[in-house]
């Protein structure tokens, strides 16, 4: 009979090991991890949350192989919820009140979440949109990031006054992309050459065996909608789908067939046990596809109903693990992405950065959807207000919820286990739920007023940070209406009087 070891014994025992075990021992216990972000796709543009005419079956499939959470939140737009999965906090703490004019810069003290993996050994990659900053100490290379793919400003090809824009004349097919330090002209669609590109490090970094953390927050299908014909043929003629609505059909469509090309290779590799994939269906609320379906909600991107934040999202990694097939409701954000994965990666976090971290670990939930979790309070606001109005912006667009009532622009409460639609307000009939989340979001406005750090920036640069790079790079100068699109004067609510006149004479005509 073999003697048995006591299990304090059997503790002592591990505890030993662990000491002595060499890092690089330890960092093969830690998880990969992949995390796939589209963009301005609603949580109703998926099948298998009820689209009656989207085509998804990855992300379909997926979920029979993950856990979903169906009340999770993001922020009203793009470059906000962006800001708060990199730091674990509001995107105001980080000075991100908008998606243009200096204020999609994420504060130069936040620390990052690449950052926070490099202290555990990981590398990582950002393959597609970061939209948080496109001049040079704001780029994801000066923030964590060992390899950088992607396109700047807020959308391919755009470009807006000060220091946010694409680089000139870019579009999704063919597009040129900021690889590394340079940048790269391109052959085939964004979203292809996306994933394309995390294929090729990824497969780069198992050879390597150093735990990867892959960011691919993409593009699509946020406008302009030009993808090729054949992506979104098959959706014209369908009930109430126009030859636009088709474009972005097309281009969730392509993501989830470039998702499912991701997950099959991975399982190639040998990586898909100890690798965690993150699939966040959207880093806004709905927008065209909303015409189709919007899972029964009010609203939409842009607003703080929880059309405009609630939005799906897929953890999947067997050897950890997270239950399949499995549903998680309770009321969580992106917020908690960070300190659910310096958690499970075993990142040691300093004072300071625990004070920056407001977000939960979702780790005992991903462990067990049912494990008991504290009630809790977001609070959501588009921001996006006129050059020095901040302080006159308190309740214009703005939301704070718990897990049953959310209050709506200070003015609208919704119970939304008795009413998700949002379609009666009850404001009057529960007067101490109004005074406690208005006291909770009174706290939380004066507590963000001395972070908005981006409000009075100046030292505007005439031409985008890319511009300017492109034509180092290639020769070449940027025409004279270009340059008026860059002028910081042009832009809505700059304050300049002359501007505004022309803008509202042009659009009189």
């Amino acid at each position: 009979m073999k003697p048995t070891q006591s299990p304090r014994l059997r503790a002592l025992l591990g505890l030993l090991l662990a000491a002595f075990l060499p890092a690089a021992a330890l960092a093969a216990t830690q998880p990969n991890i992949i995390l796939v972000m589209p963009d301005d796709v609603g949580y109703g543009d998926y099948a298998s949350l009820g689209n009656p005419i989207m085509r998804t079956p990855a992300v379909d499939a997926f979920k029979k192989e993950s856990l979903l959470f169906t009340q999770f939140h993001v922020s009203p737009t793009c470059a906000p919820t962006r800001s708060a999965l990199m730091s674990g906090r509001h995107e105001f703490k980080n000075g991100v009140t908008h998606t243009i004019l200096e204020r999609e810069r994420m504060a130069l003290s936040t620390y990052t979440l690449p950052q926070m993996l490099k202290s555990v050994g990981y590398t990582s990659g950002i393959f597609g949109k970061w939209h948080l900053g496109d001049e040079a100490a704001y780029r994801p290379e000066s923030r964590g990031f060992d390899e950088v793919y992607i396109h700047g400003g807020g959308g391919i090809g755009q470009t807006f006054p000060g220091s946010c824009g694409d680089a000139p004349g870019n579009t999704n097919i063919n597009p040129t992309l900021w690889h590394n330090g340079k940048f790269e002209k391109t052959t085939g669609y964004c979203t292809d050459l996306f994933f394309g590109q995390a294929l090729k490090w990824i497969d780069a970094k198992r050879t390597a065996k150093q735990p990867f953390f892959a960011y691919i927050p993409l593009n699509a299908a946020h406008g302009p909608h030009v993808l090729p014909e054949e992506y979104y043929r098959h959706y014209l003629g369908k009930p109430g789908v126009t030859e636009g609505l088709a474009k972005f059909l097309g281009m969730i469509e392509n993501v989830d067939t470039n998702f499912g090309a991701l997950l099959a290779k991975i399982k190639e590799w040998g990586l898909a046990d100890n690798t965690l994939v993150i699939y966040l269906g959207s880093d806004n609320g709905g927008t065209a596809g909303r015409s189709i379906f919007n899972a029964g909600m009010k609203g939409g991107k842009g607003t703080t109903y929880q059309g405009g934040t609630r939005v799906p999202v897929f953890f999947r990694w067997p050897a950890g693990g997270i239950p399949a097939g499995a549903e998680c409701s309770a009321l969580s954000a992106h917020l908690d992405l960070f300190p659910t994965l310096a958690e499970l990666t075993g990142a040691k976090l300093s004072p300071a950065v625990q004070q920056q971290v407001e977000g939960r670990s979702l780790l005992p939930l991903l462990k067990n959807p049912q494990s008991p979790w504290a009630d809790r309070t977001l609070v959501h606001h588009v921001g996006r207000w006129a050059k020095g109005k901040a302080a006159d912006s308190k309740y214009d667009k703005c939301a704070i919820q718990n897990s049953r009532f959310t209050l709506v622009n200070n003015a609208e409460l919704y119970d939304l286990q008795a009413d998700p639609g949002e379609t009666t307000n009850v404001i009057a009939q529960h007067p101490a739920v109004v005074a406690q989340l208005r006291a909770a979001y009174d706290q939380w406005w004066t507590a963000v007023q001395p972070m908005l750090v981006n409000e009075n920036v100046t030292g505007i640069p005439k031409i985008n940070p890319f511009q300017e790079l492109y034509y180092k790079q290639f020769g070449g100068s940027p025409t004279p209406e270009a340059l008026r699109r860059m002028d910081p004067n042009s832009a809505p609510g700059a304050g300049n009087a002359e501007a505004k006149q022309k803008r509202k004479a042009k659009a009189a005509k």
